[in-house]
């Protein structure tokens, strides 16, 4: 992995050539809804063909990765089950380290979350009647009301709740959607806790990864700061944010400590190119025809257009490196409007 205060002078042949392979998000990296995202499928495809490992990391639980490799085969990559790391998994061997084998478990989402909860034996039910031990909880676009009520009385009852994720939206072809997090908020007004996550950010689906795959050092390519970026960002492993889905310029000018990328790329075709980090000037950053310096509280564009990336790339550096909080800061609107 590629120490943090050395990203200003390692300079590669190409992005991708630091690593041993390549994680990827999926809605918002790969696909929008039922599109694939412009240069995705070459760029993943060309990976592969170079010799590079793939995951492909979702914590999205409701389809079992058979399903969600056929979906990416549909877009024309070359994916396989073994490839897909998801929070179901993780989030049921969560379980089989905190209740007996063979307990009965209320299953909160999709088939591809009972599928994983079954296959390590554990009894799916559907009732708060029934006793569970845990209630498990992901995102399925088919959870309604009378589950999550169901889930509530769970809990209250005294089952343990975990959750494969947090993630409060959801990037689809349409717009932005609600995700599972907005649905474990309802139940958590109810019962008044929360549970423990399986997915991103948190550690587990990053280990899933390492270890499923047998690899060393991956670069993380997402489109999230909370979950995304952080949760690389919190278990060590570079990242790069690709401004393709739900991240904004804005949200990368403000980031927080634990949410900043490694890399900002416009698509997948840039984990093919020389990477250049912004170079420190005597007030700001620069890189390239584009120069962003901090005049006393102002982030101002001084050389190249705001609207270019090398100049959201030096306001990020300016941001990041100032003693002066964001909110402290007039950030010229140019650079993120």
């Amino acid at each position: 992995m590629i120490v943090a205060e050395d990203l200003e002078r390692v300079v590669v042949a190409r992005l991708v050539d630091a690593y041993d392979s390549v994680l990827f998000d999926l809605d918002g990296v790969v696909y929008l809804g039922a599109k694939a995202i412009e240069h995705a499928v070459e760029s993943i495809n060309r990976l592969k063909a170079e010799g590079f490992k793939i995951g492909f990391v979702t914590n999205n639980s409701s389809r079992r990765p058979e399903v969600i490799a056929d979906q990416l085969k549909g877009f024309g990559i070359n994916a396989n089950p073994k490839e897909i790391i998801g929070s179901a998994r993780a989030g049921a061997k969560m379980l089989a380290e905190r209740i007996p084998a063979g307990s009965k478990v209320l299953v909160v989402g999709g088939d591809g979350l009972r599928s994983e909860v079954t296959a390590l034996g554990f009894e799916v039910v559907e009732l708060a009647s029934e006793n569970p031990a845990a209630v498990i909880q992901g995102f399925s676009p088919d959870v309604g009301w009378k589950q999550l009520a169901e889930a509530a009385y769970a809990i209250q009852g005294g089952a343990i709740w975990l959750a494969t994720n947090q993630d409060w939206t959801i990037p689809r072809e349409n717009g932005i959607a609600p995700g599972n997090g907005t649905l474990v908020s309802a139940v958590h007004t109810a019962v008044g806790i929360l549970p423990d996550f399986a997915g991103k950010p948190f550690p587990p689906i990053y280990q899933s990864a390492i270890e499923q795959l047998d690899i060393k050092n991956p670069l993380f390519v997402g489109d999230r700061l909370d979950t995304d970026i952080k949760g690389a960002v919190g278990f060590g492993m570079d990242s790069a944010c690709v401004l393709t889905g739900v991240a904004t310029a804005k949200e990368l000018i403000g980031a927080k400590v634990d949410e900043r990328p490694d890399f900002i790329i416009q698509d997948l075709r840039e984990l093919f190119t020389s990477y250049q980090q912004p170079k420190q000037t005597k007030r700001g950053f620069a890189l390239k025809k584009s120069s962003v310096e901090l005049l006393g509280n102002r982030v101002m564009v001084v050389d190249g257009k705001p609207s270019d990336l090398d100049s959201l790339r030096c306001a990020c550096k300016v941001v990041w490196s100032s003693p002066i909080p964001i909110y402290g800061l007039d950030v010229e609107a140019n650079l993120y409007s």
